[in-house]
């Protein structure tokens, strides 16, 4: 099964879910600023796709921090961050159980789903 982790209301969301729905790829969607995110599944995605791969430095967010908050060096400082500002994590996180993909385009979403079989 196909578990899309984000936010609703966001604009890359919107369009993964809008491919999804013309693919017929069934999914499963985890809203974790609504629903919230585990400490260790944010560290599961930080092993395997790396803390830089997941923050977000290209939104309102980002930019309302202060220069101290945004002067990340470890993977831990950057989990933290992403936890207390949910929306700091890049969009969507699509799992299968065995992959993982962050960000949303229409070739990767489509070589990623024909991989799982979906």
């Amino acid at each position: 099964m196909v578990t899309i982790y984000g936010i609703k209301n966001c604009a890359t969301m919107k369009k993964a879910f809008a491919w999804c729905d013309t693919q017929g790829v069934e999914f499963v969607f985890h809203d974790y600023k609504k629903q919230g995110l585990e400490r260790s599944r944010l560290a599961q995605w930080c092993k395997h796709l790396g803390w830089k791969s997941l923050l977000n430095t290209r939104g309102t967010t980002w930019r309302r921090l202060t220069p101290q908050q945004q002067a990340i060096s470890t993977g831990d400082q950057a989990m933290a961050l992403m936890l207390e500002h949910l929306s700091l994590i890049k969009r969507p996180v699509v799992e299968t159980g065995t992959q993982l993909l962050v960000g949303f385009d229409p070739q990767m979403f489509a070589s990623f789903v024909k991989s799982t079989g979906s």
